[in-house]
């Protein structure tokens, strides 16, 4: 049986993880031990930014209804609270969007849950 080599198997795996280490300082792109630790350390840090990014964004619609509501005079949360009674099923995402790009349709939105 003949001897397998597995010098090209390891140089193609290498190869990809220094390409995916570019832009790193130091070692971190040059040595494949730092670069694989970096990427790792990469990796998990996307993910746990993945989770994060949903919350602050949801925290950020927050932030801009309460601004917005307060401007109609309504504070967040007699805002969400008046329009689960008018049965309007907007949710943050939209209704911060409509603060931002619309003050008059939100102006109307806000007397409809003023009005609950």
């Amino acid at each position: 049986m003949a001897r397998v080599k597995r010098g090209v198997t390891s140089h193609k795996r290498h190869k990809r993880l220094l390409k995916a280490a570019e832009g790193r300082r130091g070692t971190r792109h040059k040595l494949i031990k730092p670069a694989r630790e970096a990427l790792l350390h990469a990796m998990a840090y996307s993910y746990v930014g993945r989770k994060q990014r949903k919350r602050q964004m949801r925290s950020l619609w927050v932030l801009r209804l309460n601004a917005a509501a307060r401007l109609n005079g309504t504070t967040y949360s007699q805002l969400i609270n008046g329009l689960k009674k008018a049965g309007v099923a907007l949710d943050r995402k939209v209704l911060a969007d409509i603060a931002v790009r619309d003050a008059a349709t939100f102006t109307r939105i806000a007397e409809v849950a003023r009005a609950e």
